[in-house]
């Protein structure tokens, strides 16, 4: 479960090329006023909709692999949400995580994690504010224009040295203040794109799209892991 979100989203944000050149991004304290300005544009906007749909895509790059591309979609509203992502379904209702392995026949419940642990990045809510997390440092370091949008791209740097990402790089709509992209960078040489396909906000939807019926699951094994 948690690679679904990590590998989509990366499903996060941490960088090393430009803050590997200056020795002074060490800390959290350290990063970039300018990428904090931008970041914070950012989560105000997406915070400021009632609900949210996003269409997306995901491209898989493995060391000696050939591309692949993924599609997926969350939809988000307050603290819940649904993801349908590569054959496989998560929903939450705020409390509860339920993921539907439909290969296996097989749902396992988990509680929602708490924001202030690593797997609070799993929720959409969370990913628009984990640059305020303490793990990471980051630097605004590049501004283009591409297809007529000025594009802001923001590194993020782990603190921790076991992290398996060398860094994430966020590339941002500088007029919009929009998501476009964020791209990982892991140390084994794989690369994880998600971008952003269509973006609906404050689309309504009925409780029951965050809610689990077992009855549209007949013959699925459930594995109820909340403590």
């Amino acid at each position: 479960m948690k690679h679904i979100w990590i590998s989509m989203l990366l499903i996060a944000t941490m960088g090393i090329t430009a803050l590997a050149q200056n020795g002074d991004f060490t800390t959290k304290a350290d990063s970039d006023p300018k990428a904090k300005a931008a970041l914070d544009k950012m989560r105000k906007k997406y915070e400021g909709y009632s609900s949210l749909e996003v269409e997306f895509s995901m491209v898989v790059e493995l060391p000696e692999q050939p591309k692949a591309l993924q599609k997926g979609k969350i939809l988000q509203k307050g603290t819940r949400y649904r993801l349908d992502f590569n054959g496989q379904t998560i929903i939450s209702d705020g409390k509860s995580l339920w993921v539907v392995l439909p290969k296996n026949k097989e749902v396992q419940i988990n509680d929602v994690p708490d924001a202030d642990e690593d797997d609070a990045i799993l929720s959409p809510q969370s990913l628009f504010r984990i640059y305020e997390k303490q793990n990471f440092t980051y630097a605004l370091i590049n501004e283009y224009t591409e297809a007529g949008k000025l594009l802001q791209e923001i590194e993020f740097k782990p603190l921790d040295r076991f992290s398996e990402y060398s860094k994430l790089r966020l590339t941002l709509n500088k007029t919009t203040s929009e998501l476009v992209q964020i791209k990982g960078f892991t140390k084994d040489g794989a690369r994880y794109t998600f971008a952003i396909v269509r973006l609906t906000p404050n689309k309504p939807f009925p409780d029951t799209t965050f809610s689990f019926s077992k009855s549209a699951y007949p013959g699925y094994h459930i594995e109820d892991l909340r403590n």
